[in-house]
């Protein structure tokens, strides 16, 4: 995977905007992003009682990190109901699939960045 392989499912340059162009900031918050994904998939089930709430943490999650389609579907299904669960899980897919391409490139630009 690399930066070519970005579907446009997360605004990298809002998020690289909003993190003052620190990438140890993004790194750290992509991170934080992908472990709580791994908890907020279980959460997306109708059959769970708490998964209003699992939508609404990740709908703000999201939005913080410039994956506004993710935020977007999150926001049907808060409204519309446990029907749009498999849009949320769509988006969260592609949003970390994102994540995942835009980490392989800049761990490719670090190797190509001159040692001090």
């Amino acid at each position: 995977m690399a930066r070519r392989d970005l579907t446009g499912a997360v605004d990298f340059d809002y998020l690289e905007e909003f993190a003052a162009g620190d990438i140890q900031v993004i790194e750290e918050v992509l991170a934080l992003f992908r472990e709580q994904a791994a908890i907020w998939s279980a959460m997306l089930d109708p059959g769970f009682d708490g998964w209003r709430d699992a939508v609404h943490t990740i709908k703000g999650s999201a939005r913080g990190v410039g994956a506004f389609a993710l935020g977007e579907a999150c926001a049907q299904a808060e409204s519309l109901g446990a029907a749009h669960l498999d849009a949320v899980r769509d988006a969260l897919n592609a949003a970390l699939a994102d994540v995942a391409a835009y980490a392989h490139e800049q761990a490719l630009q670090s190797l190509k960045s001159p040692r001090d």
